[in-house]
């Protein structure tokens, strides 16, 4: 097993330029070019990220035009997520290595372990969520309302949302820590049959998750946030990080990825 990962830390970038880096890296990782990664970013401007699956009904194009957001559609599952005020990372790995083995659950589960320790190392009293998300929840546009199995939750508030995609023999899992903010700005971003039911989910989503800030009672900036991070994962799962920036190669391979699908309407509007 190779204990030794890449820590790329991320400048600020568009949704688009966010979704190719992971993409390009995780082609790059299973071809053996470039070593497990754990990877750190922000967004700017801010971003609304679809669910691969996800229908782009959805979308309040309108609403993201007026507030000056940008929209993506994920390689991986889940719901939408308006990334701005936050820490996001990827975990970015050969399908055959030991910290994704078993099934996708499995792997969810020994993830976590890095997340938690990231959490408490910050002083958060988290939980993971052991139970499977309600079938209903798939009918829900916003990610951050409902935890999914092994996701990471404070005083029973979903605090982390993420998801996987297994291809081309590598695992990619990113997720999303929003350090403070109003979370029910997302429901400005989607379509609602009505205003009482934009008020509703909102209302909803606040009950039921929690920024980083609401949690802790005190701001955490994202230098503070990301070097929790990596010494969580560290801890957690016994590897050690040199941090490194892209390969030529790699950003060769996101300009492609920019350009050729998430920038792209055929990916971002095919639901």
């Amino acid at each position: 097993m190779t204990k030794t990962w890449r820590l790329y830390l991320s400048p600020p970038a568009r949704g688009v330029w966010n979704m190719a880096v992971d993409e390009a890296i995780l082609e790059h990782v299973v071809r053996g070019e470039s070593p497990p990664t754990l990877r750190l970013y922000s967004w700017n401007p801010p971003c609304l990220s679809l669910g691969r699956a996800q229908p782009f009904s959805d979308v309040n194009a309108a609403a993201l035009s007026a507030n000056g957001w940008g929209i993506v559609r994920r390689a991986t599952g889940g719901r939408a997520i308006l990334h701005t005020d936050e820490i996001t990372y990827s975990i970015i790995v050969p399908d055959d290595n030991p910290h994704v083995s078993g099934s996708l659950l499995e792997s969810y589960q020994h993830l976590a372990q890095g997340l938690l320790a990231a959490l408490e190392n910050l002083g958060a009293n988290v939980q993971m969520n052991e139970k499977k998300a309600d079938a209903g929840s798939e009918q829900n546009p916003v990610c951050f309302e409902t935890p999914s199995a092994y996701e990471i939750t404070v005083n029973r508030k979903k605090l982390i949302g993420s998801a996987q995609a297994r291809q081309k023999d590598g695992v990619l899992q990113h997720g999303s820590l929003p350090l403070w903010g109003d979370l029910a700005r997302i429901t400005q971003a989607l379509n609602f049959p009505s205003a009482e039911s934009r008020r509703s989910a909102a209302e909803k989503l606040l009950a039921r998750a929690s920024t980083l800030e609401s949690a802790l009672g005190r701001a955490v900036d994202w230098g503070t946030a990301s070097k929790s991070f990596v010494h969580g994962f560290e801890s957690a799962l016994g590897i050690q990080f040199q941090r490194d920036d892209l390969s030529r190669s790699e950003i060769v391979r996101l300009a492609d990825l920019v350009k050729e699908k998430y920038a792209h309407p055929d990916w971002t509007e095919r639901i």
